[in-house]
């Protein structure tokens, strides 16, 4: 038993900054830096309807993690989740094989904020980039802003709270400042023009558009993975998310119409830095450079909140003996998990080295396969294994959103690429290695019995027995 001194987390977040840290973690750079990407695989501006259908999917996925958050508001997100659900027939597995997945994947999303930053960054700096790529300069000015990153974070979750609502409030005045100029020079002509057989190709290149979409949604369960930080979590967690999904999901539909108004989109789809040019064509260099610097600021806070939401996951983890031990330790007077936020901030940095692209499809495959799909199941497995289980929240018309997030799911798997999907199913049997090697060296399942332990049922503590 943890003596009454041990240090533990804070419930400091309310709704706000809940759903500012969501926001502000999923638009970062990403939707400056994929709209010309889903211009293009669409093959028109018919891409406009890519982000309602990923809204689509992110909203079914959303109300599975409002429940599974507001009944288990830990440390951990799906961690949680995935071990309680699973622990009866797997013992630690499942749980395993996320921390697994997540110590790559987080960081991952994390690294394509910062090379969007950095391919911002050349707007003002030409220098930093190179051949649709980031120079040897910048990739050196990335994994300083890593650095940076890590830095600011080393504080009390209270002071992280504050400073999320300031990056919220940058990301906001960016967003809305380039759909501003967007529609001060706006040309339906352009925008609404679709080209011959324009229907045939939204359907052609939806696949690959959803993956670029989802990316772009990913951040709206990070209030879930700091559960255990969010003040009255039953209440907060399901409108912080349902919230920002619907919000984020306006400004990206203006923001790609507004794009659409003002470029023609055959000039947009080549485009490295597509806001910066559509300010520049509506108010001037000047301006444009002005925002930019707003929109360099928006991807540090995309990263900075996803980093901060991502490092406490190997946190509970490590507590339960699933991971290695010294993830479970918090700073002994800020209160924060470090060997999480270092060890993720290390991976960040040197996913920063590689493609926007090869970096989105592979971290796309992975968190899919482990995370989003078994999460799904989760739920329907402990709606059966723990029917007492307190939920604040129920999903609205269950069982029907999980099964359109499961197919949604599979869908966006199957379209992220060959490579990706191989690379994906090659970490999880590594994995699943390294958890037997574990496993026997704990003398748990399949080498020992199996514990379960029902941590959020009433009685608690009495719900633990080994089978």
């Amino acid at each position: 038993m943890a003596s009454p001194t041990a240090p533990s987390f804070e419930r400091r977040l309310g709704l706000f900054q809940a759903t500012t840290v969501n926001m502000t973690q999923m638009c970062g750079v990403g939707p400056f830096v994929t709209i010309p990407l889903m211009i293009s695989t669409m093959q028109g501006p018919q891409a406009m309807f890519g982000w309602v259908v990923g809204a689509l999917i992110a909203i079914v996925d959303g109300l599975v993690w409002a429940e599974l958050g507001a009944a288990m508001p830990g440390a951990g997100g799906t961690y949680l989740y995935l071990r309680e659900a699973f622990q009866y027939r797997t013992g630690r597995l499942m749980p395993f094989l996320f921390v697994w997945s997540a110590v790559l994947f987080i960081p991952l999303i994390m690294s394509t904020g910062v090379i969007g930053l950095v391919q911002y960054a050349g707007y003002l700096w030409p220098s930093l980039v190179h051949g649709g790529g980031l120079s040897a300069k910048g990739h050196l000015i990335a994994l300083g802003v890593v650095v940076l990153v890590v830095i600011a974070l080393y504080r009390r979750i209270g002071d992280i709270g504050k400073l999320t609502s300031f990056f919220f409030v940058v990301m906001l005045v960016s967003v809305l400042g380039v759909i501003f100029a967007a529609f001060t020079h706006f040309s339906p002509h352009l925008a609404f023009t679709f080209p011959e057989n324009g229907g045939s190709k939204f359907f052609t290149g939806l696949g690959a558009g959803l993956v670029l979409a989802i990316y772009d949604y990913l951040g709206y369960n990070t209030a879930a993975y700091l559960g255990a930080e969010v003040k009255n979590p039953g209440r907060v967690i399901p409108r912080a998310i349902v919230i920002s999904i619907l919000g984020i999901m306006g400004l990206y539909f203006l923001l790609q119409v507004g794009v659409l108004g003002v470029v023609p989109w055959q000039q947009a789809q080549h485009s490295s830095s597509v806001a910066s040019l559509v300010l520049e064509t509506a108010w001037g260099k000047g301006a444009a450079q002005i925002f930019t610097i707003g929109i360099i600021v928006t991807a540090f806070a995309s990263v900075f909140a996803g980093l901060l939401g991502g490092s406490r996951v190997p946190y509970n983890a490590a507590r339960d003996k699933v991971f290695l031990s010294w993830f479970g330790r918090l700073h002994p007077r800020l209160n924060f998990p470090t060997a999480g936020l270092f060890a993720m901030g290390i991976i960040t940095a040197v996913g920063s080295l590689f493609t926007l692209t090869d970096v989105i499809s592979m971290l796309t495959a992975v968190f899919v396969l482990i995370q989003s799909v078994a999460q799904v199941v989760a739920l329907t497995v402990l709606r059966r294994r723990q029917p007492t289980l307190p939920r604040p929240y129920k999903m609205w018309l269950y069982p029907l959103p999980s099964i359109v997030a499961l197919v949604g799911w599979l869908y966006i798997y199957k379209s992220a690429g060959t490579k990706p999907i191989l690379l994906s199913i090659a970490w999880l049997a590594a994995g699943v290695v390294a958890f037997l090697i574990w496993a026997r060296a704990e003398r748990t399942w399949p080498f020992g019995p199996k514990e379960i332990k029902e941590s959020f049922l009433p009685n608690a503590e009495e719900a633990v027995h080994e089978a």
